[in-house]
Order: structure tokens, then sequence, then C-alpha cells
């Protein structure tokens, strides 16, 4: 189990700034939770709550507040006599994962109203940028830029922070696949045409295109997991 080096919260702080004023468990909270989303902090790196606190500059205790935060978000995992690790998400959390994307998901594309999208064309360009640069981690950010717009299209707050959670999981579940560009890159035409039915007012279709991809997705990762034949 690998432990969190200085050098990446000494440089996370750094770009972070100080905590704001009687906020120091959302800004710490936030900290650890951008660098499971960066990759800097796979599954498994374990938190040194003395090493965590010190270069955080924040108290024992609010890092046991942070930690609880983490742990309702499926993030960090506490195991007894043994301390905080990043979690490392199995097959169900996959399935969950899957169930709450696919009602976010499709909704927004069936429900809102077809127009000109800049932001969701801009992350397509993004992912195939990086496919021609055999750039997996790059795919995976434009993917990611992709369904998080999506969800935006509804409109909704607390949707899309609900999505911020969901995908920051995602980056626990694809580290496995971080070297794999055959896992990526299909799905950056599926994308466009995702986007392109949308943009015609077809809006059923491109929701219904959406849960086929969703489900090839989740079983592609399951397969990952459990090997042939996993649902």
């Amino acid at each position: 189990m690998n432990t969190v080096e200085n050098e990446f919260l000494l440089t996370a702080v750094g770009l972070a700034g100080p905590a704001p004023q009687g906020e120091a468990t959302p800004w710490a909270a936030d900290v650890l939770r951008q660098g499971i989303v960066a990759g800097r902090l796979p599954p498994g790196t374990r938190l040194s709550e003395a090493r965590v606190s010190e270069v955080l500059g924040i108290s024992r205790n609010t890092l046991r507040e942070v930690f609880a935060v983490l742990g309702n978000e499926n993030l960090l995992h506490r195991i007894p006599n043994r301390g905080v690790s990043v979690a490392r998400p199995g097959a169900d959390d996959v399935r969950e994962i899957y169930r709450v994307r696919l009602a976010l998901e499709t909704s927004a594309l069936r429900w809102t109203d077809p127009g000109p999208q800049p932001g969701l064309h801009a992350a397509v360009e993004e992912g195939r940028a990086a496919r021609r640069q055999e750039d997996v981690g790059g795919m995976a950010d434009a993917n990611q830029c992709f369904h998080r717009a999506v969800v935006e299209l509804a409109g909704s707050a607390r949707q899309n922070e609900l999505m911020s959670r969901i995908l920051a999981e995602m980056r626990l579940v694809f580290f496995s696949m971080r070297q794999d560009p055959s896992f990526h890159a299909p799905y950056i035409e599926r994308n466009a045409r995702i986007l392109e039915l949308f943009e015609l007012g077809r809006r059923e279709e491109s929701a219904a295109r959406m849960h086929r991809y969703l489900q090839d997705s989740r079983q592609q990762l399951l397969t990952a997991l459990e090997g042939p034949g996993a649902l």
C-alpha cells in the first residue's frame, strides 16, 4: 500500500492557497478530493493522520472531519486499527455508480430543449486530439468533461453536485484502465453521435444511445473486475 507523499501535498496546498477563515474542513477536503480526481492519490494510498495534518496545517480533529466527509463520498475507506486509505471501488460500486449515471445523463438529454452546445463540442474535440496523441489520460479527461456537461444540460445545481461526486469515484474505477487506450478511445465518436442527435432535436434517440453507451461501459468495467459474463 502506497503512502501519500509530502511533495504532492505541498504542491496541492500551494495551488489551493491558504484555507479561508473558518473553512478549514471544506478546504482540506477539496485539496484531497482534487488529488484523487487528478490521479495523484491512487486507490490504496494510505493517508497518515500525522503527515497529512502537518502538511495541510490543520489539527487532527479537523482532519478526521475531512476524512468523514470524503468517506461519505466513497472516496476514502477506514479500516479499524489500520487507518485511512483511498478507496478501491469494486463491482458493486460500479453497478451503483452506473445506476445513478443512467438516471442523470439520459434524463438530461431526454428533457432538455435542444440547442447549440459549444461545451460538448469542445469536449469531443479534446478527446479526438488526445486520441491522436495516444494520450490515455487526456481521453479520460475529455470523456469526463463530456459527461459532466451532459448533466449540466438539466440546469440543476443538485444534479451537478451529485455528478461531480460520481465522477470523482469514476476516477478511482478507471485507475486500473489508465494505460489502456482501447478503453476510452471508442467512446469519443459515440459522444459525437449523441451530441449530433441531441442538437438535431432527436432527444429520445440521443438518450437511448447514451443508455446503450453507459451499459457497454459498465459491462467493460465489470468484465475487467470480475471476468467475462459479469452483470
